[in-house]
């Protein structure tokens, strides 16, 4: 037996202190100019009937990636899978006070869910959620209670994308892979919760990143728009981003 072998064998991994580990979603879409999340009500203590983000505890057979998809199916009915997404880790939340059960840290990610910018995937509610709904993230930022540190985590998911979109092309992960520029500038004005922007402006700034498909499609208003696919996916110059509407 080698000297490894028998020091495993002699481990007691109960001389240590116990720290579970689950993860926390947050999941971002467009429609209109507004930033969606999906939010579930929590269906048992701790903080039951609170708000919160969809997450779980990770198993002992899978990886926090795994559990964030398998957790946010589970309470939501959202399958990411099915959809054009992009997930990232966010951030580790590790303060010894987050969840009144136990030791819990927490490996929160980052999703961006491309949609049309019209509709949103519906939800069902399911696991330990008693309800699953998209909600305006800034609406509940300025109204709502969240479960544990839940406003923290989405706060900082919103500031990790609004500085992204500023020298990178991220923002186009919110639209379809082709899309008009509307679209994407609409993406813009609801991640940094702005008023319209000026679209000459607009096209000028990104006219270097895109590339034309030679295709145009119809819209409500107006005539025709091009439509556009990322050539790049750093902007350069960055975009200047302009003074939120509100402190958030």
């Amino acid at each position: 037996m080698s000297t490894q072998e028998r020091f495993l064998e002699d481990y007691d991994p109960a001389e240590y202190p116990s720290v579970a580990l689950t993860v926390d979603l947050v999941v971002l879409a467009v429609t209109g100019s507004t930033l969606h999340a999906p939010f579930i009500r929590r269906g048992m203590h701790p903080f039951k009937d609170a708000l919160a983000l969809p997450g779980g505890f990770v198993g002992p057979d899978e990886d926090a990636e795994h559990a964030a998809w398998r957790e946010l199916a589970e309470e939501t009915g959202l399958d990411l899978a099915t959809h054009r997404a992009h997930v990232e880790q966010l951030a580790t939340y590790s303060s010894p006070e987050r969840d009144p059960r136990m030791r819990v840290v927490s490996v929160a990610h980052l999703a961006l869910l491309a949609t049309d910018g019209r509709s949103l995937p519906e939800l069902a509610p399911g696991s330990d959620a008693s309800a699953a709904h998209w909600k305006p993230v800034r609406e509940v930022l300025d109204h709502e209670e969240l479960a544990f540190d839940h406003r923290e985590i989405l706060t900082t998911a919103l500031e990790r994308l609004a500085g992204k979109i500023e020298y990178t092309l991220t923002a186009a992960k919110l639209v379809p892979e082709e899309f008009a520029l509307y679209q994407l500038r609409h993406v813009y004005e609801a991640v940094w919760n702005t008023e319209k922007l000026d679209a000459g402006n607009f096209t000028r700034k990104m006219s270097g990143a895109l590339i034309g498909t030679g295709r145009k499609v119809a819209r409500s208003k107006g005539a025709p728009a091009a439509v556009f696919t990322v050539r790049s996916e750093y902007l350069s110059p960055p975009m200047a981003r302009p003074a939120a509407t509100s402190d958030h």
